[in-house]
């Protein structure tokens, strides 16, 4: 995409609602590259060099612990931005942040976003309330590992909270698009692949949920929340 102004999801992305001065200036610091499935933009612990679009494709962030264990943090879809908290508070890249399909992605360099926010007071706000909702979905990702019982429950909780950000009622119910393997379920829950692929079949047969083709049916909302308290 060569300008913010032809973004084909202007509608969903941090900045979309920008003035077109803004959004033209915004278009004008960014550095743009394509890659492939599997590309590393930023790691745990680099210095904060610049903050992150993605424009098109997929990417994910994750952490990892001092034994190698990997946990996802988050699917990052179109429009969605990596690296802001960082870039505000001038600290170091807290996860890995990888492609998992070729992507188009932007990066605005630090300094040069700065420069952005002191002119135009929109954008700045837009930033104070992306962060709050970082940290809104930060704490309830940490309720599913700390305080859910047992992994069963701790799956329905992130079906449940997926269908709460991504969701589209339907006629059966909420539609959510899954765009996750079941080892990166595991990893965001704290399961292996093979309980999360147990736990789904369990799911579909009992008719809470039913997956097909890139997204999952939540049909029984109200049974996935009782499973998330037993």
């Amino acid at each position: 995409m060569e300008s913010c102004l032809a973004c084909v999801v202007r509608e969903q992305g941090l900045f979309c609602h920008l003035p077109p001065e803004a959004l033209a200036e915004l278009a004008s610091l960014r550095e743009t590259s394509f890659y492939p499935r599997g590309a590393v933009l930023f790691v745990e612990n680099q210095e904060p060099g610049g903050l992150y679009i993605l424009c098109a494709g997929k990417a994910k962030l994750a952490a990892t612990s001092r034994e190698g264990k990997s946990i996802t943090l988050r699917i990052v879809m179109p429009g969605e931005v990596m690296g802001l908290s960082c870039v505000m508070a001038n600290s170091k890249y807290q996860s890995n942040a990888e492609t998992i399909e070729p992507s188009e992605v932007s990066m605005v360099r630090r300094a040069n976003f700065l420069r952005f926010l002191t002119r135009y007071n929109d954008a700045a706000l837009r930033v104070a309330e992306h962060l709050s909702m970082e940290l809104h979905r930060a704490w309830a990702q940490t309720r599913i590992l700390a305080l859910a019982p047992n992994a069963r429950a701790k799956l329905a909780q992130a079906l449940l909270l997926w269908g709460d950000r991504h969701g589209q009622p339907s006629t059966d119910g909420v539609r959510v698009p899954l765009n996750m393997t079941q080892e990166a379920i595991g990893e965001t829950i704290g399961a292996t692949r093979e309980t999360v692929s147990r736990l789904l079949s369990e799911f579909q047969r009992k008719e809470w949920i039913r997956i097909k083709g890139g997204s999952v049916l939540l049909l029984d909302p109200a049974e996935l929340r009782r499973t998330c308290t037993t």
